[in-house]
C-alpha cells in the first residue's frame, strides 16, 4: 500500500473512533471505553502530523520516503 492510502485510512480511523465515542458517550457507555477512544483517535493523529508537518527545511517525512 502507498503511504498516502495508509495516512488516509488512519484519519477515516481516528474520524470513526471519535464518532463511535461520542455515540457511545451519549448512550451512556461505559466512560473508560469512551475515554479510550478519544485517546486512540487522539494518538492517530498524532502520528498522521509527524509524517506530515514539514521540518524547519521545510520537508515533510512522508516526502523522504523513496518511492
Amino acid at each position: 500500500m502507498a503511504t498516502d492510502t495508509v495516512l488516509s485510512i488512519l484519519v477515516l480511523a481516528a474520524l470513526a473512533l471519535l464518532l463511535g465515542a461520542f455515540v457511545l458517550w451519549r448512550r451512556g457507555g461505559p466512560k473508560r471505553q469512551v475515554t479510550l477512544m478519544v485517546i486512540l483517535a487522539l494518538v492517530a493523529i498524532a502520528n498522521v502530523a509527524i509524517w506530515i508537518v514539514p521540518d524547519d527545511r521545510g520537508k515533510a517525512p512522508v516526502d523522504q520516503i523513496s518511492r
